[in-house]
Formats: structure tokens, C-alpha cells, sequence
């Protein structure tokens, strides 16, 4: 069933508007942290906005307000988008349907935090910590008349706030959703397809130093969650043993404007010397010739 994933499943997702790609936590925290090795103070004082992501489900989230402290964040803001697919999984603070029990799809919030304490008292501060302080303070959580879309008046009030963005936004709008980080003057960390390398709009930027590659994915092979209704014709997939869906894509690459060590390494560059002598390793060890 996992056979050899492309980088059709983004194509598909860019015709269809589906863009609910759910980024796996692992995948944040190493990208996240690589930053941290080459500046420390990266997030240090910084206002996060995740404009893409449901306060309910995202790992983004998650990963800034577990990490509130450690990162020495001033604040976080996430903004949520009417009708979150898959709204409720984890964290669980919204309303429920009296009539059956379901969680209803909620409405678009905007939540902002301004320090994460060990409100449970268990010793420790995380996400848990961040669960009960939403929900014994509901005035955290704003209602979004526009939806939750990031070109919306208000989550570009919230933008202007901003230090750093980071999130996986759609795919289907990227060239607009990088315009708009531009325009404000924002850094940001966010994931987008290899193929946007070549979109009129995306390579200026990066021949002009204005945007390059994140740090941690390289292959750009990557798992991501996905939505109940989504159908699984990816050529990888899997379901868990709680039934959560999730595809394997290709051509997933991090773009950033947050320096980082790797871009200042110099390319290791191969002679004619070198390429010979590593011609005449592999017909050694019987890999054949170049």
C-alpha cells in the first residue's frame, strides 16, 4: 500500500483547493531548532503568528505553546479558519452538540497567549498547561467575522502585530500568501512545494536574497495528517491504529527569510580528479562507471 510517493498528491490538492495538509511535530520541532543552534535568541522577544492554524489540532501551535518559555516568546497568535475539518482531535476546549455528542465544526478564533505558567500544578509547564488556561479564560478566544482567511482585514491587523510567521499554508495560494508576508515586511518559516521555486512570483525573491531554503528537509519526502473525508489515492498512505489518515507527499521544502548556519557553509565542489577517482570506487565495488 506505501509504495514510492510523488509529489502528484500537491498537484492534486493545488486543482481541487484541497490544501488540509496537517504538518507532523517532529518536522516543525527539527526545523524550528536548527535555527536555535545558529542564533539562540531567534524567537527570543518575538511575537509568533500562526495565520494558518487551528488551535485545536495544529502541531504549529502546539509546538510554540509547549515551548513558550523555552523560546523566550513574547507572544503567540494562531488563527483558526470556520469549519476546521478535523477541530477537536486533541485539544478540546469548544462547544458540543447536545443532540448526538459530536464536537460541532467551531467557528474561527483567533488565540493569543502571553506566558504559559504550571497553571495545573504538576511541576512542569507545556501543553497542557496552555489547554487549562484556555479553557478557564474563553476571553482569549476571539470570533473571526472574516472567517479565518489570512487576507481578511482582521488576521492582517493580527499579521501587523507579527515578528515571525510560521505555518504550512495552502499550497493553492502560495504565490499570494508569500506576497502578502512580503508586503508587511515579515520573517517567516513556512512550507510550500519545490515547484514553487519557479513561480514567477518566488524566484526573484530568492535571486535577490530575499527568501531561500529552510534547513532540516531535503529530500522533501513527508508524511502529513489528513482530514476523515480525504480520499487516500496518494501512492503512500497509511492509517493509524486510532483511524487518523495520513499521505506521504514529495517536493516539500521549508522557505525562510530567518538566517541560518547552512546557508553560510560553503558547497563542497567535485574536480575532474574527484569524479574520476569516485568513477573508479564504483567500478571497484562492482557499482559500475559513471
Amino acid at each position: 500500500m506505501e509504495s514510492k510517493p510523488t509529489n502528484r498528491n500537491l498537484v492534486a490538492a493545488k486543482a481541487a483547493k484541497k490544501d488540509e495538509f496537517y504538518t507532523q511535530y517532529v518536522d516543525i520541532q527539527k526545523e524550528v531548532e536548527a535555527y536555535l543552534e545558529f542564533a539562540p535568541d531567534t524567537f527570543r522577544g518575538k511575537v509568533v503568528y500562526c495565520n494558518c492554524d487551528d488551535p485545536f489540532e495544529s502541531n504549529f501551535f502546539k509546538y510554540f505553546a509547549a515551548n513558550f518559555n523555552k523560546l523566550g516568546l513574547k507572544k503567540l497568535i494562531t488563527t483558526s479558519y470556520d469549519g476546521s475539518p478535523i477541530a477537536g482531535a486533541q485539544l478540546t476546549f469548544g462547544e458540543y452538540d447536545e443532540g448526538n455528542g459530536k464536537r460541532q465544526r467551531p467557528k474561527a478564533i483567533a488565540v493569543e497567549i502571553k506566558e504559559v505558567k504550571d497553571f495545573n500544578g504538576d511541576g512542569a509547564t507545556g501543553i497542557e498547561d496552555v489547554e487549562f488556561f484556555l479553557k478557564q479564560n474563553p476571553h482569549t478566544r476571539t470570533p473571526l467575522a472574516g472567517g479565518g482567511d489570512f487576507r481578511s482585514a482582521e488576521c492582517i491587523k493580527l499579521l501587523k502585530q507579527a515578528d515571525i510567521v510560521v505555518t504550512n499554508p495552502p499550497f493553492s495560494l502560495f504565490r499570494e500568501y508569500v506576497a502578502q508576508l512580503v508586503e508587511h515586511r515579515k520573517k517567516f518559516l513556512i512550507i510550500g512545494n519545490v515547484q514553487a521555486l519557479t513561480y514567477k512570483e518566488i524566484f526573484p525573491l530568492i535571486k535577490a536574497d530575499k527568501l531561500w531554503m529552510g534547513v532540516t528537509i531535503h529530500s522533501g519526502d513527508r508524511e502529513f495528517r489528513v482530514p476523515d473525508h480525504y480520499p487516500l489515492n496518494a501512492a503512500g498512505w497509511r492509517v493509524d491504529e486510532n483511524g487518523v489518515k495520513y499521505i506521504r507527499v514529495k517536493g516539500v521544502r521549508w522557505y525562510t527569510n530567518l538566517d541560518h548556519g547552512r546557508r553560510h557553509q560553503e558547497l563542497p565542489l567535485m574536480t575532474m580528479e574527484d569524479n574520476l577517482r569516485f568513477s573508479k570506487h564504483k567500478e571497484i565495488n562492482g557499482e559500475g562507471g559513471l
